[in-house]
């Protein structure tokens, strides 16, 4: 009995009942989890004689046992599938990646004279509200400025508001109320804070953060203060501009102020695209777009999109909306619904009459995303599979890293991992890597030997391994790889300087941006394929970025040390927390009050003084 006909035997043994099974490799490696109405049906079609897809024959040709988990209903099985695909990762899983944060306006009820906040990733908490999240391109945060100063809020950090004693330069310009030094008070205030937060919530309500507008703009007329009405008019045009922008006739016939997400799909010839529309308090503020390849498909696919789905709410940086509507018929989303509200209270609703516009109008965004992304040659699974090719591979490859050494006058060496999962970063496995100081200084083969020798004890590998430079870097890994007994796709990404004929260089130098692949005489010229050219270029980018952040932080540190501990009156918690928070060199820091020192590090005035002091010894300049 061979092992396919031995996984069958077990399969036929399974219950004919609702849950999950995930399948592993030779290394006990999870590569796949799915989910099922019945066990015993589901799990013996991929081991039977059935025709399969490639992508299913693929996966399964690499599993050599499975376990399974029992639930209750099919909805606990959704939700236990998902909590199993962000524990495992599996490689063949299909997983929704948006590498874009979106911003929020928080308002933190817990701090005095509380301000209007931009933030990325909100954390949930006890007298937070949130409003969002606002979509790139929306203009948000220019929006939040000017209602900030249209109504004269409070614009500082909680330690400067604290710490001041007189009116900031911001009062002077009559863009803040100074609440810090009691010049209003707190019921005036929390008026002003409400009339700019009424147009964040409805189309009517921010009719009525306009009319208070105008009603300032007339004031400061009356008084003859032209310059103040004409600053708060042209505010008004702004804040009009934005609601004629955002708002849709569509939603317009909603006539509702809760938070509301439309979900809808497209499927293509070879790709599927998931659109969300964001509505928010009445205001369309935008969409994402997600997509994947339908040849690599497992699962139904309407049983894909909707797991997709389970795991997009389930993300805990995520804020729930009040409704969730999907482009199903109600049946179809029944368990999806229960499932849904194991992660927050939400109203499920499948294709409704009331939503029917809003469904076609996001069902065809999927559909024109889909479109243009085809015809300029963008999808990064285009990308992916020139990659592929050019690497002989059997399949295509999901997971990429990149790697790259900074290293500063032989000091504070550091290296980089950055990860990018289907043409997308994933900075959760980002990493940095503190290596070894040599005797030589700079020595970049033996750094990045030192790094690829580190990563593999890690296991769990990529599919492609990018390295950042020519033909000797590639070779390095490769050596490396080899005493190892490593089996490891490796590329290196150069630039390469031609000269023709008896120009100068000066005359023809140019520079493109090259692949080198072991085995091949000729390196690829990346332009070839601008989807793969966008994915390697963007990864070295980044890996560049992700390094030299690191390598600044750790030299910053290490300069530092050699003079804070100088400084008298700096306990060790105290030079820790100066330590986390420095960017910038002692020079810049001279620039710095008693009172920026305070704010900037979080200290108290006598260690503020203290360090002060020390940066000021040889100047005559007294403490401020």
């Amino acid at each position: 009995m061979n092992k396919t006909e031995e996984l069958l035997e077990k399969a036929n043994s399974l219950p004919q009942q609702p849950g999950c099974y995930l399948m592993k490799d030779k290394n006990g490696r999870v590569i796949y989890v799915g989910k099922a109405k019945k066990l015993k049906s589901r799990v013996t079609t991929y081991f039977n004689k059935s025709a399969k897809g490639y992508k299913t024959g693929y996966m399964v040709s690499h599993v050599v046992h499975f376990d399974f988990i029992i639930t209750r209903s099919d909805a606990e099985s959704f939700v236990l599938e998902n909590n199993l695909i962000k524990e495992h990762s599996p490689k063949y899983n299909i997983r929704l990646r948006d590498d874009k944060s979106y911003p929020y306006l928080q308002v933190n009820w817990n701090e005095p004279f509380p301000r209007l906040e931009y933030i990325r990733r909100p954390k949930k908490g006890k007298g937070k509200e949130l409003y969002g999240p606002y979509p790139p391109g929306s203009n948000i945060s220019m929006i939040m400025r000017v209602l900030t100063k249209s109504f004269a809020l409070r614009d500082c950090s909680l330690s400067e508001f604290k710490t001041r004693k007189t009116p900031c330069l911001l009062h002077q310009m009559r863009q803040c109320s100074a609440p810090c030094v009691g010049l209003r008070s707190k019921e005036e205030y929390e008026t002003d804070l409400q009339n700019a937060l009424n147009f964040f919530q409805g189309p009517i309500k921010a009719k009525r953060t306009l009319n208070r507008l105008q009603e300032k703009m007339l004031e400061y007329a009356e008084g003859e203060e032209f310059e103040m009405a004409a600053i708060i008019r042209d505010h008004i045009q702004l804040l009009d501009d934005f609601l004629q922008k955002s708002y849709d006739q569509k939603v317009e016939s909603i006539q509702s102020e809760k938070n509301i997400d439309i979900w809808s799909y497209w499927n293509g010839d070879e790709e599927v695209d998931i659109s969300l529309y964001m509505i928010r308090s009445g205001l369309l503020l935008g969409q994402k777009n997600f997509n994947f390849v339908k040849g690599e498909l497992i699962e139904e696919l309407k049983d894909e999109i909707l797991q997709k789905i389970v795991q997009y709410y389930s993300d805990p940086e995520e804020i729930n909306p009040d409704i969730v509507v999907m482009d199903f018929e109600e049946e179809e989303i029944k368990d999806v619904s229960i499932a849904l509200n194991t992660y927050g209270e939400m109203k499920v609703l499948g294709q409704s009459k009331k939503f029917l516009p809003l469904i076609e109008m996001c069902r065809k965004h999927a559909e024109e995303s889909q479109r243009i992304r085809i015809a300029n040659a963008d999808s990064v699974y285009m990308g992916l599979h020139k990659l592929k090719d050019l690497l002989s591979m059997k399949e295509r490859p999901r997971i990429l890293e990149c790697y790259d050494v900074a290293i500063w006058q032989g000091s504070s060496p550091t290296a980089s991992q950055i990860v990018f999962e289907e043409g997308k970063p994933n900075k959760k496995k980002y990493r940095y890597y503190h290596l070894e100081t040599r005797p030589e200084g700079n020595n970049d083969f033996a750094m990045m030997r030192e790094v690829i020798t580190r990563r593999l004890d890690n296991g769990d590998l990529p599919d492609v391994l990018v390295v950042d430079g020519g033909v000797a870097q590639v070779n390095t890994v490769m050596a490396v790889l080899k005493e190892l007994s490593v089996e490891l796709c490796v590329v290196g990404i150069a630039k390469s300087r031609e000269l023709s004929g008896d120009f100068r260089a000066t005359e023809i130098d140019r520079s493109e941006e090259r692949l080198i692949i072991p085995g091949r005489a000729n390196p690829y010229i990346l332009s070839k394929c601008p989807p793969l050219f966008k994915i390697i270029v963007s990864m070295r980018d980044e890996a560049h970025r992700f390094s030299r952040k690191l390598h600044h932080k750790a030299e910053s540190k290490r300069v530092l040390a050699t003079w804070l501990d100088d400084v008298k009156g700096l306990g060790k918690e105290t030079k820790k927390k100066i330590l986390t928070s420095l960017s910038m060199t002692k020079s810049e820091l001279k620039a710095y009050t008693v009172n920026d020192l305070m704010n900037y590090f979080g200290i108290k005035n006598p260690q503020a003084k203290a360090l002060w002091t020390h940066l000021h010894e040889d100047s005559d300049l007294d403490v401020d």
